[in-house]
């Protein structure tokens, strides 16, 4: 937060007077009534891409040049199921593992994470003594605050999730380690590495060591890791995600990783290329089961792909156009958050590196409040516990903020907003915390 004063300084909520406190409840209530009378009308529901930033990838509609791939085959026709060797090389190379452990598929890499769990629930995995479906119970680990469609994902199986707490530099690992080591039916853990979402957590090569190596009562131990935000820098200081493949290979565990990535937030999110990376006996067992229903992916989207970016430099270069457009937008967050609330005791939040949200942390016991606060007021976000399994946060605390979509007016517009519903919120639970 920016420096104050002594003098300018903000007396927290907590250390004021009952008349204090009565007079800025007032004032909220004042502000909050003039927030609904300007009908307002936004959203920061979903982390999508701006228009702006898919208009960055319109060239893809003069590609292919061709049909040919580097190989000479024709794009056009059957066959190909791992998808193409230069675009493999490509993010090969930009995910830190070999072009032999990438598969590239369609354009959706949840459904690719689906398709594991599937496949894992059904014939177990290449480590497996047996179909995960033949267990008498299924558990994840689900680092917390983390994401939503990953916990809906298990939940749609009957998968049951425990959490643990998500730092800094990644999930609590001891915390992990200690959860794994005596329950056979801990079968797998969620990690977004690199700007982990909501957060923006970077997870550590510490962390991510401690992850490969540590002794699991199940022996076919997973670890999906999403790296589905692993090129989306903010800054010119771009985090380098650890090296989970390597690191479980060195450890004794070369099955434990099934990474995952897309081109949704690249590119175009409805019409990109996915991508799953393990050891080669994963990706060997994945195709496998992937061939009994699929000839071939979209080749010709990967081929265009491939031209589009030309090498993997090709796609950093690109990324930095879209920081330049949705950087100004989580600054502007980072400021009304700082200049609404700082000081006063009612909220903490992220100033994440990266990735595509900010974490914000309001008082114990009001997130709902703030929003249902902002829906009154024209403002839609992310339901209250969202980013914990089942939509249970139990300190109801958890905020996620998805500001790329909207024009940076529009965000400046929603953040004004939220700051009032928080404080309107903040005022409401300290009044009546002082008069029981």
């Amino acid at each position: 937060m920016t420096e104050q004063t002594a003098t300018d300084r903000p007396t927290p909520l907590a250390e004021r007077s009952a008349d204090d406190l009565a007079s800025f409840a007032r004032e909220q209530r004042e502000a909050y009534a003039a927030l609904k009378e300007r009908g307002l009308k936004l959203d920061l529901t979903r982390g999508k891409p701006a228009s702006e930033q898919l208009d960055l990838a319109n060239d893809l509609l003069t590609l292919p040049k061709g049909w040919t791939d580097a190989s000479g085959t024709d794009t056009r026709n059957y066959g190909g199921l791992e998808g193409l060797r230069e675009l493999r090389e490509m993010f090969a190379e930009l995910l830190w593992v070999a072009p032999e452990q990438v598969v590239a598929g369609g354009n959706s890499s949840l459904t690719m994470m689906k398709d594991t769990l599937v496949d894992l629930l059904l014939h177990g995995g290449v480590d497996s003594p047996r179909p995960w479906g033949k267990e008498e119970k299924v558990t994840f680990i689900c680092p917390v605050p983390g994401y939503d469609r990953h916990f809906t994902l298990l939940q749609s199986f009957g998968i049951e999730m425990v959490t643990v707490p998500m730092h800094d530099d990644g999930p609590d690992a001891e915390a992990v380690a200690a959860l794994v080591a005596d329950d056979p039916s801990i079968k797998g853990m969620w990690v977004v590495p690199t700007y982990a979402n909501p957060s923006g957590s970077v997870v550590s090569q510490e962390v991510a060591a401690r992850l490969a190596s540590m002794e699991t009562a199940a022996p076919d131990f997973k670890i999906f890791w999403d790296n589905a935000y692993a090129l989306h820098h903010l800054t010119a200081d771009e985090a380098k995600s650890a090296d989970i493949l390597s690191l479980a290979a060195a450890a004794g565990h070369p099955h434990r990783p099934v990474m995952f990535a897309s081109t949704s937030k690249i590119t175009w999110a409805g019409a990109g290329v996915a991508f799953l990376a393990g050891s080669v006996e994963t990706v060997k067992w994945y195709l496998g089961h992937l061939g009994k229903g699929s000839i071939g992916p979209d080749k010709v989207n990967q081929l265009r792909h491939a031209q589009f970016f030309g090498s993997a430099q090709g796609v950093r270069d690109h990324m930095v156009k879209h920081r330049d457009i949705i950087a100004p937008k989580f600054a502007e967050v980072e400021r009304v958050l700082t200049e609404r609330l700082g000081g006063l005791g009612v909220a903490t939040w992220t100033r994440p590196k990266g990735g595509y949200f900010v974490s914000l942390d309001v008082l114990d016991g009001t997130a709902s409040r703030v929003v249902q606060l902002a829906k009154e007021a024209g403002i839609a976000l992310t339901p209250a516990g969202s980013s914990f399994p089942l939509g249970d946060d139990p300190r109801d605390r958890n905020i996620r903020l998805a500001p790329t979509f909207p024009p940076l007016g529009q965000v400046t517009e929603a953040m004004e907003a939220v700051a009032t519903c928080v404080l309107l919120a903040a005022a409401e639970q300290a009044a009546e915390e002082r008069s029981s």
